[in-house]
């Protein structure tokens, strides 16, 4: 059997997004290295360093469902581009930036310009890929983002050698030339047939609040903790290896690079295989690698052993996102799906907000293994939650109050 063939059939508009997003991620250097950037180039301390992290995660929190909503009113596209364009200027200027309190405020804006892209591109793939492929388009999405992360972070490490502030302008120059791509390539796309009669038929049921809809809300809570801890690998995972286990700034990116390696040759052959899977327990299992997988982090101190665990982690990172991605577009309404990716897309802003801070917190007060078993306790609880969304229940309407 192919393991690639769940690859077929998906449209030109889904590689031409890809292909923009394979630019702009093989620059991404900042943010995996901000906490790197605090502590050593303005001798910040480790919980400051969280706390800039915070601040990027709460812009993200903000932008998330108000760009959602957007995206379903003005077009995907539209914001994808501004998203590219702005926080590639706003990076320019970053590494001139040093006074703190304007750091914080950059940061924030920078945040909440670069996150719209991610609700919008989520929301744009859920309308072109039809039902059957979604998990795999998701995969593939994936598989772009991280086949540039294998390029982005592996330079940064090495650039960051030389002078950090290398790394915010190659940063910022990739973001404008996928903006610029996505004009000179335009994406055509209508809302498949299925999703327009499934929208009318049912868009009484959905002319409240997402808060209302006690399902996705359950499931959006249930999906962050896991997340958090994910997260930790641009919080305290790069310091605790350079700082208590000793490695180069080059040794961290090319650790990361596994993680990513490892997305770009199995995540979608793994998502084809187990596309019959129930999306509840397949989120389930992928929590319970997470946890382990970092959980193991405190017990190990060798390149080699260090790699297992980051494959353990990897392939819960694998198995968990693009069902939650495919979860999550399924149970929204078709004609408000850019709100409702908005707030799936809020559960990692908010994992981002507090899971790094958190880290740092603890790994500040109490060390870095404390830090790794905390996190397997949380993606074990993640991972029960999981399992316990509950049912559908077609003929239950979420917005009685207004009817």
């Amino acid at each position: 059997m192919n393991p690639w063939k769940g690859v077929k059939g998906l449209s030109r508009d889904l590689w031409i997004i890809y292909a923009a997003t394979l630019i702009n991620r093989s620059g991404t250097m900042v943010l995996p290295f901000l906490t790197l950037y605090l502590t050593t180039q303005l001798h910040e301390d480790a919980a400051t360093a969280g706390l800039m992290i915070t601040i990027y995660g709460a812009g993200a929190l903000i932008t998330a469902p108000v760009m959602g909503k957007l995206s379903d009113k003005i077009g995907s596209v539209t914001i994808m581009k501004l998203s590219l364009l702005f926080s590639g200027i706003i990076l320019m200027f970053y590494p001139l930036i040093k006074d703190f309190a304007v750091l914080l405020s950059a940061t924030l804006l920078w945040a909440i310009i670069n996150e719209a892209f991610r609700p919008a591109v989520m929301s744009l793939i859920s309308h072109i890929a039809p039902t059957g492929k979604r998990r795999i388009a998701f995969a593939m999405n994936r598989l772009i983002i991280n086949l540039g992360m294998s390029i982005g972070p592996v330079a940064a490490g090495f650039l960051a050698q030389i002078n950090f502030a290398i790394i915010f302008y190659v940063d910022a120059v990739t973001a404008i030339l996928a903006s610029a791509f996505l004009t000179f390539f335009p994406v055509h796309y209508k809302i498949n047939k299925e999703d327009i009669e499934k929208s009318v038929e049912h868009q009484h049921f959905h002319k409240g609040i997402v808060l209302k809809d006690f399902r996705f809300i359950f499931f959006l809570l249930a999906v962050t903790p896991a997340t958090m801890v994910i997260f930790q690998h641009i919080g305290v995972y790069p310091l605790y290896l350079v700082k208590d286990l000793h490695f180069q700034t080059s040794t961290f990116g090319m650790l990361t690079a596994v993680n990513t390696i490892l997305i770009i040759f199995v995540e979608v052959p793994l998502n084809t295989a187990m596309i019959d899977w129930s999306e509840k327990k397949s989120m389930a299992l992928g929590a319970i690698l997470i946890g382990l997988g970092f959980g193991l982090t405190a017990f190990v101190s060798e390149a080699i052993p260090l790699i297992i665990t980051i494959i353990i982690w990897t392939f819960g990172e694998m198995i968990t996102f693009p069902t939650s991605s495919t979860f999550a577009a399924e149970i929204s309404p078709p004609n408000r799906r850019g709100e409702y990716m908005g707030y799936y897309q809020m559960t990692f802003s908010l994992a981002l907000t507090l899971g790094p801070w958190l880290g740092t917190l603890v790994y500040d007060n109490f060390g870095g293994r404390q830090v790794w078993l905390i996190a397997f306790i949380v993606s074990v609880i993640s991972s029960a939650a999981l399992l316990m969304i509950p049912a559908k229940k077609a003929a239950v309407k979420i917005t009685a109050a207004t009817e």
